[in-house]
């Protein structure tokens, strides 16, 4: 079987990078891009597709050795982070939670029973801090924080599910920080530490080099440092 690496959101700032990083280090016989514009087209929203890419990377026989889902919403022309309680939108939280946590738990649903029995394997989704419980002094952003904090208790249910089958697989939430992509921009305020994708991509690929199965179920920020819940 084809040693594999999957970047699903491979056409947004982050999964390019990655999946670009990937590339140039040859350490996978073959790098696979998904997004909604790739065949097959994965949409996290439509489950349907995702089923269909997961069928065609069995009938392709790919070892997926790695799997990062660096699909992600905070923000659109209609829907801005909260300020405060007052402006909680019903239709906004439900944007959020199908794409932030739905759509990565159904990714999870899929793909985690791809991954090889034997040998190390790691399926890591991109969090945020701000999902972070135990780390939120601010409020506020709501629906991001929210629907982020849910992913990672996603994370935690799926690695333990993984571990009972695939001993040597991670499964694992990353905070990747501030990064320069449409994303972010608007809210890169001044002071804090922004990275360019590339750079950010190089500092994921390091924290998952260093992952053991004891670390799967766990949510680290980009320096490798576990975060809090």
């Amino acid at each position: 079987m084809t040693q594999t690496a999957l970047i699903i959101g491979a056409t947004g700032g982050i999964g390019r990078a990655l999946a670009d990083a990937l590339e140039a280090r040859g350490a996978h016989e073959r790098v696979v891009r998904l997004s909604r514009r790739s065949d097959p087209a994965v949409d996290v929203c439509d489950e349907a597709s995702i089923a269909r890419a997961a069928e065609w990377l069995a009938e392709e026989r790919a070892a997926l050795r790695l799997v990062i889902d660096a699909t992600g919403f905070l923000h659109d022309e209609r829907f801005r982070p909260e300020r405060a309680l007052a402006g909680i939108d019903p239709d906004h939280m439900a944007k959020a939670f199908a794409i932030n946590a739905t759509g990565p738990a159904l990714l999870m649903k899929h793909v985690l029973p791809l991954l090889p029995r034997e040998g190390r394997s790691v399926f890591a989704t991109l969090s945020a801090r701000v999902g972070s419980i135990g780390d939120n002094r601010l409020g506020g952003w709501h629906a991001y924080r929210a629907s982020k904090a849910a992913l990672n208790q996603l994370v935690r249910g799926a690695a333990i599910e993984l571990g009972r089958k695939r001993g040597e697989a991670v499964c694992v939430a990353l905070h990747p920080g501030t990064v320069d992509t449409p994303l972010s921009q608007p809210f890169a305020r001044s002071g804090l530490a922004v990275r360019s994708p590339d750079v950010a991509a190089k500092e994921i690929l390091a924290v998952i080099d260093a992952l053991t199965p004891g670390d799967s179920g766990g949510f680290f920020d980009h320096k490798g440092e576990r975060v809090a819940y």
